[in-house]
């Protein structure tokens, strides 16, 4: 039999879709006022390679960077509706394809309605929450490892802890959640606060996944609760895989390399002021791990709106609270933030401006009377009002009231409400989780707990509270940040102490737990808090009368500061008390006479619904 020896000569495509090893964002979604979206793909000198898009999509624009590890394509999907589209990658004869989805967006997305002064925001950081999954507590592709015993270490709180108690958040009277940063943070170690951030598209897998964030979304919104990420635009961590290998030596302020903030944030609108100081603001360093983006580069700054914006639509979002916003370049920022709320027309965004002086905080805040001066827009909707915090901070200690001293500092604080676009929409707060613990500078004295928590849901604003202050948890800020942001009791398995249940509260705990349900609950129903006018009177022998009011209610709330009894002559407050004969305490159900005198006990807080 003769052998036959047949040669084929084949042409053939080589498939190498290992050679990208990143697309961000990973999807997109049809009918997005942003229509045209930026991908951004990295893999081994991909930026070699020409690029076809299926399905007749328009690529509009193709940018390759000085790192051939890095090419950004721009798609228009204005008419392109939920489907799957492929990339194709040419260079020679070798070619890959990487798939995209075009997903169906919610409908009316666009008009999402977000937190305002109706709501009443729980902040809380997830590591030192509650444990739902200690099977996550450690990863081996993370460097920092799971260790409750280190102050400062990773405690593993997660979000399947935060799903377990949310019926208990429900039941104190919060509507919505601010937590903060939960995208994967791979510092070596002091990660559990997440500001760090090593990869924005992706939950750090120590508080779970992507999806169960999602899933956390949708069980607040089950509960008529809202959701509000912590958005940071100002730095990422040293971690960052794009800091590894950054895609133009300007992603990241370089001067060459690391230069620390002076935290000058004045030096934004000081028409005094140096370039080189107000440089130093915007473009230094946060701190050493945390390096500062530059939102000048278009290319950073597109990054940072697409990823806000499809966070918000793979979560549901209800709303961001932006950290450091003060110290971003503030063009930049203005843009993002504008480019947000396009999208979004009813999204609010709450930005740190962590200032002592009203008028500087107002700078900051959309339509700003202030910042109008010098034709700038933040475009940013609420601030926080940090010099109320400072006021909470001291007054309870001042048993005397004179000229400075005692409640005058509350009045004097809204006085300077004018300067303000929107005093109405800045978010109020007795502590937070870089501040001193409210319980811990008044000693867990349940009486000066009770004459804050009354100004906080009673005044105009969205009022915050940080986890455990509704259970007198203290915290030393001059023993570091670890103090303040302790554990909660109950959310780890064998807590001898579960502050989760009335059962598990001790007496002290259930003290505390009791007024703020009561309070916070009534809050939810009364839009004569949330929108109503304020009007308020100068005080007297350390006692603050305030009145909100609209067409058709009046509620007067009296706090005492003076440790004694104090009787107040009630003509001087007839403008708002009119032909109202009684006022029913919503504290305590007793209906209070309004003819003639008042008597109030020391260190206590009236809240009359006038009859």
């Amino acid at each position: 039999m003769k052998k036959i020896i047949v040669t084929f000569s084949i042409l053939f495509t080589l498939t190498l879709s290992a050679q990208i090893d990143r697309m961000e964002p990973p999807f997109w979604y049809e009918g997005m006022n942003k229509s045209e979206v930026q991908v951004l793909f990295y893999g081994k000198n991909i930026a070699e390679n020409s690029v076809s898009v299926s399905n007749n999509v328009v690529i509009t624009s193709r940018t390759k960077t000085e790192n051939p590890n890095y090419l950004f394509i721009t798609i228009d999907t204005k008419n392109v509706k939920a489907q799957e589209l492929q990339f194709t990658f040419t260079n020679g004869k070798k070619t890959f394809k990487k798939d995209f989805e075009i997903k169906k967006r919610k409908e009316n997305s666009a008009l999402r309605k977000s937190f305002d002064a109706s709501d009443v925001m729980y902040l809380l950081m997830p590591d030192r929450f509650a444990n739902g999954n200690p099977g996550n507590d450690s990863f081996t592709e993370l460097q920092e490892k799971g260790n409750r015993s280190l102050p400062g270490g990773r405690h593993g709180g997660d979000i399947q802890g935060i799903i377990n108690n949310l019926d208990y958040l429900k039941e104190l009277g919060a509507t919505a959640i601010w937590s903060t940063p939960m995208c994967e943070d791979n510092d070596i170690g002091y990660s559990y606060h997440t500001y760090a951030q090593s990869d924005v598209y992706r939950i750090d897998p120590r508080y779970g996944s992507n999806e169960e964030y999602k899933k956390l979304a949708d069980e607040l919104h089950k509960r008529d609760m809202k959701l509000i990420k912590d958005y940071v635009t100002n730095h990422w961590g040293a971690e960052h895989w794009m800091f590894k290998d950054m895609p133009t030596y300007d992603w990241f302020h370089q001067f060459p390399g690391y230069k620390q903030s002076n935290y000058r944030m004045t030096t934004q609108y000081d028409t005094n002021g140096s370039k080189i100081d107000a440089k130093l603001c915007m473009d230094g360093w946060f701190v050493p791990s945390m390096p500062d983006l530059n939102q000048s580069n278009p290319l950073v700054l597109n990054y940072l709106i697409q990823n806000a914006i499809w966070w918000i639509e793979y979560a549901d979002l209800d709303g961001f609270r932006v950290d450091t916003y003060s110290y971003n370049d503030k063009d930049g920022i203005a843009k993002w933030t504008k480019a947000i709320t396009d999208e979004y027309p009813y999204f609010n965004i709450v930005g740190e401006v962590w200032m002592h002086d009203q008028a500087q905080i107002s700078y900051w805040q959309k339509d700003s009377p202030i910042a109008k001066i010098q034709s700038y827009n933040s475009y940013l909707p609420s601030v926080m009002d940090f010099t109320l915090h400072d006021v909470f901070g001291n007054v309870f200690y001042e048993d005397r009231s004179d000229w400075n001293n005692g409640m005058i500092k509350f009045y004097d604080n809204f006085v300077n409400d004018f300067l303000y676009a929107d005093p109405n929409n800045l978010l109020i707060f007795l502590e937070n989780h870089d501040t001193g613990r409210y319980n811990q500078i008044y000693q867990k004295d349940l009486k000066k707990y009770q004459l804050g928590m009354t100004l906080l849901a009673t005044m105009r604003g969205i009022p915050q509270l940080y986890y455990g202050s509704e259970i007198g948890m203290a915290g030393d800020k001059g023993k570091g940040d670890a103090d303040i942001r302790q554990d909660f009791p109950g959310g780890w398995k064998g807590d001898t102490n579960n502050a989760f249940t009335a059962a598990g509260r001790t007496a002290e705990q259930n003290k505390f737990f009791d007024f703020s349900k009561k309070i916070l609950n009534w809050r939810k129903n009364k839009d004569v808090i949330h929108s109503g006018k304020l009007t308020h009177y100068v005080p007297e022998n350390n006692v603050y009368v305030y009145f909100r009011h609209n067409d058709t209610e009046t509620v007067m709330v009296v706090i005492n500061n003076a440790p004694d009894t104090q009787k107040i002559n009630l003509t001087r407050f007839q403008e708002n008390i009119k032909t109202f004969v009684s006022g029913t305490d919503v504290l305590n159900g007793k209906t209070i006479d309004l003819k003639n005198e008042l008597s109030i006990e020391g260190k206590t807080a009236l809240i009359l619904e006038l009859k």
